[in-house]
Parts: C-alpha cells; sequence; structure tokens
C-alpha cells in the first residue's frame, strides 16, 4: 500500500540537514537579483528553474553544486538572509516540519564584505521571526569548508563558540570530501568540543568509510551527514549503531549526485533494518527540488517501508536533535502523542 502524500505531509517532522544556499524559491532568487543588480544566468522563470534545480541533470557532486554558485551570488546582503532564512522556515512549517536546523557556512557571504556577525545575526533574526509566525522550532548549523582551509574552519568555529544560546545549536564540516580530509580540521573541532557544542559531520557521501572513521574519531561528530558508504565497513558500522550516533540521510540529493545509484538500491533500509538510528532530510530543498514530506514518500514508495517504519524513523529525527534534553523530551511527548492518531 502506498502511503499518500498528503498523509505524510500531516505528520510531524524534522529537518536536521538543510542548506540555507540551497533551500531558497526561485521568485525570491529572481527578486533578490533584480533589486541587487545581480546578473543571473537568466530572468526567464522556466530556464532559471532548470539551472538552480542543477540536481536534476548532474553526473556527479561537482555538477550537483553549480547551482549554488547562481544562488550565492544574491545571498550577500543581510536583508536577502534574513529574508531567505525567513522563507524557508515558513516554507518547512506548511509541511508540518516542527523542527530544523538550518546550515550554512557563513564565509561564503563575505564577497560584498559583510562581517561573519552581521551574516550570522540576519539569519538567526530571520528564523526567529518565522518561528513567532509558524509552528517551528529552528536552529543554525555553522559550517566549516574542507576546501577553503583549516584555518577558516578555525575562524568559524570561533564565530560558532560565540552564537552558543544564541541561535547556533552546532558546527559541521561541508564542502568537497575527496582529497580534503577531516582531520585536518581537527584544531577546529577541538574548539567546538571543548565549549560543549555539538557536531556533526558531512562525511561518507562521495568519499568511503574513512571519511566517517575520521569525522567521528578525529572530529568527534555526534551526527554524521550522508553516511551512505558506511556499509562498506561492517566494524565500524557496529560502532556507530552501538554508540547510536545518528544518520542525517538525503535519499534524493544522494541519487542525484551519483552516491547512491537509485532510490531502490540506498542503504537507508539496510541501515534502518539493521537498527541505527536514520533520520530522513531534504539537504537542498531547491536544487534537489525536494521536501521532508516527499523524501518521506520517496523511502517508503522505493524501500517498502510501513507507515510504522515512517513514524519510527521521525521519531529518531526528534531524537536527535541538537536540543537541550528536557526540551526535547517534552517535544517527543507531544510528538509521540500526535503519531498514535495515525
Amino acid at each position: 500500500m502506498e502511503i499518500p502524500l498528503d498523509l505524510l505531509k500531516e505528520l510531524p517532522k524534522t529537518d536536521l540537514h538543510v542548506h540555507l544556499d540551497g533551500s531558497l524559491r526561485v521568485d525570491t532568487l529572481i527578486d533578490l537579483a533584480r533589486k541587487q543588480n545581480v546578473e543571473l544566468p537568466t530572468f526567464d522563470r522556466k530556464k532559471l528553474e532548470k539551472l538552480v534545480m542543477s540536481g536534476k541533470n548532474c553526473r556527479n557532486l561537482g555538477e550537483y553544486l553549480r547551482g549554488f554558485d547562481i544562488t550565492l551570488s544574491v545571498m550577500q546582503e543581510p536583508e536577502a538572509l534574513y529574508r531567505i532564512a525567513y522563507e524557508l522556515a515558513e516554507d518547512a512549517a506548511e509541511e508540518n516540519v516542527w523542527y530544523m536546523e538550518v546550515r550554512y557556512s557563513p564565509i561564503l557571504h563575505t564577497r560584498k564584505g559583510l562581517k561573519l556577525s552581521t551574516i550570522v545575526d540576519a539569519v538567526i533574526e530571520g528564523l526567529q521571526e518565522a518561528e513567532k509566525k509558524f509552528n517551528i522550532k529552528t536552529g543554525v548549523i555553522i559550517c566549516g569548508m574542507r576546501n577553503i582551509n583549516p584555518e577558516t574552519s578555525l575562524i568559524l568555529a570561533e564565530l560558532a563558540v560565540a552564537y552558543k544560546n544564541r541561535g547556533v545549536v552546532g558546527f559541521d564540516l561541508a564542502g568537497q570530501e575527496e582529497n580534503y580530509p577531516a582531520k585536518d580540521h581537527q584544531d577546529a573541532f577541538f574548539l567546538i568540543r571543548k565549549n560543549n557544542i555539538n557536531t556533526t559531520a558531512h562525511a561518507g557521501e562521495a568519499f568511503g568509510p574513512e571519511s566517517i572513521h575520521q569525522a567521528i574519531h578525529y572530529c568527534g561528530a555526534h551526527r554524521i551527514g550522508h553516511g551512505t558508504r558506511l556499509y562498506e565497513d561492517g566494524d565500524l558500522l557496529n560502532y556507530v549503531n552501538d554508540h547510536r550516533i545518528p544518520l542525517e540521510i538525503c535519499l534524493t540529493s544522494n541519487v542525484q549526485t551519483g552516491a547512491a545509484t537509485s532510490y531502490e538500491t540506498h542503504p537507508l533500509r539496510f541501515y534502518y533494518d539493521y537498527g541505527l538510528r536514520v533520520t530522513i532530510n531534504t539537504d537542498n530543498r531547491l536544487v534537489s527540488d525536494t521536501t521532508v514530506t516527499k523524501e518521506l514518500y520517496l523511502a517508503a514508495k522505493h524501500l517498502n517501508l510501513t507507515m510504522d517504519d515512517i513514524k519510527s524513523i521521525i521519531l529518531d529525527g526528534f531524537k536527535s536533535a541538537f536540543l537541550p534534553n528536557r526540551a526535547k523530551s517534552i517535544m517527543l511527548n507531544v510528538v509521540n502523542d500526535r503519531l498514535k492518531k495515525y
């Protein structure tokens, strides 16, 4: 029995792995470009959509990332960052995402000379304004970048420390995996852990389980972004399972970048059956043309997940949130009560 999209939309959900610069509205992109006098490849909405939804016709991660060149061009002013953050929370709330962690790397928004603190303030203010109006709670994850340099990651880690308890809930390592090992960024993660801040890291997406090993053992990651290739190392897989390290699964994105050959062969089902803590996320709502509802639908359809399986994965999402334990417990109780109705 196929689970209807409308039913999945009604369920309370999380989105723990969503990039701000990959999740804006096309109309907003055009509007901001006009206001800022930014030259887009085209102002024709349909043609632009094809370009920024680069996940749909790419062969690898490199081609997938092309859409970001376009989105980032309009994300260099505080008003734009505020608006994009606000609209992302609004769009997520519209499909009953109750809790969302938005990640981005402030260093990518400094082309016009903005201070890092101005960038973080704008995003947090946009999200907090949306929280007042919609049924959603949010947090920010600041990303160090593998392919920039470890020194920049350390600066971004210092920024995350400064904004602890002020909207920032975690630190991530993003960017190209191959040839940019996580262990090079140990100093940033040491500072983060020393300040008792949550950590996640993109790992095992385009590179093998060694990348996941480094994320956990060199960087102390509390969650793993993607983890698509974890199954290649059974010993590490058992460690991740035993230590309840959640995986931030992004199905559509993984298929689009070639990290998984198809929905049917994605290791999510194996991970779930084996007992790992798995969460389902969008990665990039615009670039991958997706929503959490759609991701759950595709998981159920292609991996034969039942409604009970979906509810279990949704609960794993709330359990994996970078929230204080008391706040998490309260939210989990409410979510549990709501899910019993389905």
